[in-house]
């Protein structure tokens, strides 16, 4: 009896098709290459995403040729692979038997001890080695944010990682070879005319698909990246609903740049829809680069952050400080909304049985406008903000004409200031009126304390994240007017 090609997960690892049948939804990629594949170099560390200990290389189609991006599998569902090339420590081993470069390079600067971790910090700097022949040293460090080890410090896997081009180019993933035309083709055979559909999931090709759907099962579980509901499974070991999965929807995979601004697919992972708001907004570039490590941003989705509503997800007071909105759909109708009304109150949202977010729009930034962003954490990289605020500021013959001040981390919601708003517009922006809009904040949040920060703590430093947009802006034209003093 021949399989069912819509109930079959395909996807092509060390130049064969595998095929699987019969596995839950919720298998996750780590889950299936340890108990089902036997390839048991990739190792679960924290099953959150968190320490890169089960980090493998996925390749999608791009056009003419393949994408390769590392990715957690220890969060990432097994379907949501269907139709990729999956690539694992093991798959780095050429015929003779001899290391790749980048192995060779962390065998000869030392950069394994105990050896759990090294298996992932092996296929982030494979997908380094793959998409950049000349790394710089901060390169590198972001390539490896996501990875950790506890055994060595970090010296000698960033020598390695610096030194893997020194190498002979190999027989084996080579960068030619991860380009040729074979793979593109191999990965083509895998194409689908209808939707993979499992007992427990769907995957549409169609937004028209997708709405109709999610309308008709309005109960089921919308899955994007599942850097969020992979925990669900993994840690609080949920019974999760059926699912409806947006990665095969070509229309929510768009970015549109136009003259109203940012428009920004809901399947859009996130380390494509950063670059494109920096790109619009410089001043979210460190947000952006603290936000998540490339395996996350790689899965993850911004739209799949705005829907999930964290109190701390950072990228909802930058957005609502740009002034997004958000296109709504149920059914064959859509609405417009401002991204600030989505949040009722604590994983509340204003979204009908069957509706979801299909695109998120940033309008185009105005010369009038100034933007800042501040993230508070304990940590640079891979740390959930205690704090996170944005504060843009609208100005004409020096006078503030339209404040928009978000905070993330001060409320049950992602939420505007508006109080605080109130007390800068209509006057100079000067420390008495940055006083007084840091006084307000206690009119616009009741902070709660945690194990992040005390109540106090962030209000306090709320305030002084007002303070710091201020003198930032003062020595900023100072330095202005120095600059065209010195011309």
């Amino acid at each position: 009896m021949t399989a069912d090609p819509t109930a079959t997960i395909r996807f092509r690892l060390d130049g064969e098709t595998v095929a699987v049948q019969d596995l839950p939804a919720t298998t996750t990629v780590l889950e299936w290459l340890r108990e089902h594949a036997g390839r048991c170099g990739t190792k679960e560390g924290c099953a959150e995403g968190d320490c890169g200990a089960c980090t493998v290389v996925l390749g999608s189609r791009d056009g003419e040729g393949v994408r390769y991006e590392a990715v957690n599998s220890c969060i990432r569902f097994l379907p949501t692979i269907d139709g990729k090339e999956l690539v694992t420590v093991e798959s780095l081993q050429a015929p003779d038997g001899s290391l790749h470069p980048v192995q060779q390079a962390m065998v000869d600067h030392h950069g394994s001890q105990c050896g759990f971790c090294t298996p992932g910090f092996v296929m982030s700097m494979l997908a380094l080695y793959l998409n950049d022949p000349a790394p710089t040293r901060e390169t590198v460090l972001q390539s490896l944010a996501g990875n950790l080890c506890r055994c060595t410090g970090y010296r000698p896997i960033i020598e390695a990682a610096r030194s893997m081009d020194a190498y002979p180019t190999p027989t084996h993933w080579s960068r030619a070879e991860a380009a040729a035309t074979e793979r593109v083709a191999d990965l083509a055979t895998l194409a689908r005319d209808e939707g993979l559909r499992l007992p427990d999931l769907h995957a549409p090709r169609t937004l028209d698909e997708l709405a109709e759907a999610y309308a008709a099962a309005p109960d089921s579980l919308l899955l994007a990246g599942a850097t969020d509901i992979g925990l669900w499974v993994t840690k609080e070991l949920r019974e999760l609903p059926p699912m409806i999965y947006l990665g095969e929807v070509a229309e929510l995979q768009r970015i549109d740049n136009g003259p109203d601004g940012l428009r920004i697919g809901a399947a859009v992972p996130l380390s494509r829809a950063w670059p494109a708001i920096v790109a619009q907004h410089p001043a979210l570039a460190e947000l952006a680069q603290r936000f998540a490590s490339p395996p996350v941003c790689n899965s993850g989705t911004l739209i799949g952050n705005i829907a999930n509503g964290s109190p701390i997800g950072d990228s909802m007071p930058a957005l609502i400080a740009c002034g997004a909105e958000l296109t709504l759909r149920h059914g064959a109708q859509r609405r417009r909304l401002a991204l600030e009304a989505l949040y009722l109150g604590y994983q509340q949202k204003d979204l009908a049985p069957g509706e979801f977010i299909e695109a998120v729009h940033l309008p185009p930034p105005t010369e009038d406008q100034h933007l800042a962003c501040y993230k508070l954490a304990k940590r640079f990289d891979q740390d959930i903000s205690g704090l996170c605020a944005a504060i843009r500021l609208t100005e004409a013959d020096g006078c503030v004409t339209e404040a928009r001040i978000a905070f993330g981390g001060m409320a049950a919601t992602p939420a505007r200031a508006r109080n605080t708003e109130a007390a800068l517009e209509g006057r100079a922006l000067s420390a008495t009126s940055i006083d007084a809009a840091a006084a307000a904040l206690a009119q616009d949040f009741t902070p709660l304390s945690d194990m992040r920060a005390s109540s106090d703590y962030r209000l306090r430093a709320a305030g002084n994240l007002l303070r710091r947009y201020h003198l930032e802006r003062t020595q900023a034209a100072d330095c202005l007017r120095v600059t065209e003093v010195e011309a």
